[in-house]
């Protein structure tokens, strides 16, 4: 019989995809090893809340939408959710690594994953997603566990390099954050003296330091040729677009809170760059269509968001060497 009450899961298929919730007394995560393992629910129960983006043009299965030879990009955007996705071996634009043609955002947010039951009992629920890359002779995990009573989702993920050569890669998790959780005026906190690289910018150490808990202004060149970015409260609908990369973290973490709010931890030392995409409503072409309000708050080894090649260029890239296995626990948790 299956349980309906403290920690609990449940597998099932939704619009045709494999996909499995983890549940517990306030917290609801839904799952897609049918499609990269993507978080598309991340529901705080008491207040209703999902802190997930959804994306309008809705859930869509790779495997049913493919027309032809879809271009590099279209392999990501066209079945774009919204969601958390895993990002692996590359990050951002198409990019060639080696021979190897890797497209928007890697391989593995649009492959299937096996998926497996590790733990099961009222106290904890735990599955262990599994996917090789098939450009690359990589291999990924990704453990989610859900304990009873607690508002926060465990997460480990394992990288293995299959083979005798040593490889680079860019490891990130894709977190967007949209309505109705993510609003005008929502607070996003970061650790003191973290620094802000601007996209165009070259690494160095010479990124403008920020303050915990802001006001911390980042000089951008909007539209209108002047301004600045409050890189601490969610704009306006319509404000610009763009992307930055915070770096220098003595301990991986940030925070955005409105009503309520959410907490990621993640290992820096691992993971030391976080993406700042702002996607608000101005970009009125393919394929927003101006109707995204999304901030992604994206912790990622390697920058920028030009492709692997880019990062293996610019020493940011992660090395893995020959056999060798890299293993990156994060977590999600609900403030209230």
């Amino acid at each position: 019989m299956r349980r309906n009450w403290a920690a609990r899961l449940r597998r099932f298929t939704l619009d045709g995809m494999a996909a499995v919730t983890l549940e517990n007394e306030v917290l609801r995560v839904t799952v897609l090893p049918g499609k990269g393992g993507d978080v598309v629910e991340f529901l705080h129960k008491p207040t209703d809340t999902d802190f997930v983006w959804l994306s309008p043009q809705g859930l869509r299965d790779p495997a049913h939408h493919l027309h032809g030879a879809a271009d590099d990009v279209a392999q990501f955007i066209d079945h774009y959710e919204g969601g958390w996705q895993e990002i692996f071996p590359s990050g951002g634009a198409p990019s060639v690594y080696r021979g190897a043609r890797l497209a928007q955002h890697g391989e593995v947010a649009g492959l299937p994953w096996q998926c497996e039951v590790v733990a099961d009992s009222p106290e904890l629920v735990s599955v262990r997603l599994s996917v090789r890359t098939r450009r690359l002779p990589y291999r990924l995990e990704r453990t989610l566990t859900l304990a009873a009573g607690r508002p926060v989702l465990e997460v480990e993920g394992r990288a293995g390099n299959d083979s005798g050569l040593p490889l680079h890669a860019m490891w990130g998790q894709h977190l967007v954050y949209g309505r109705p959780f993510l609003r005008p005026g929502c607070r996003i906190r970061l650790p003191e003296g973290v620094r802000v690289v601007p996209h165009h910018s070259p690494i160095n150490d010479a990124g403008r330091r920020v303050r915990a808990g802001g006001p911390w202004e980042w000089p951008v060149v909007p539209a209108d040729g002047g301004g600045t970015t409050d890189l601490s409260v969610a704009p306006p609908q319509g404000s610009p677009s763009d992307v930055v990369y915070i770096t220098g973290f003595p301990e991986g973490w940030y925070e955005i809170s409105g009503e309520i709010g959410v907490r990621i931890h993640w290992d820096a030392t691992l993971l030391p760059y976080l993406w700042m995409w702002q996607e608000f409503g101005a970009s009125t072409a393919y394929p927003w269509w101006g109707q995204a309000y999304v901030l992604g708050l994206e912790p990622f080894a390697g920058m920028p968001t030009d492709g692997l090649a880019s990062a293996v260029a610019n020493g940011t890239a992660l090395t893995l060497e020959p056999y060798e296995s890299k293993v990156l626990r994060w977590r999600a948790e609900v403030l209230v």
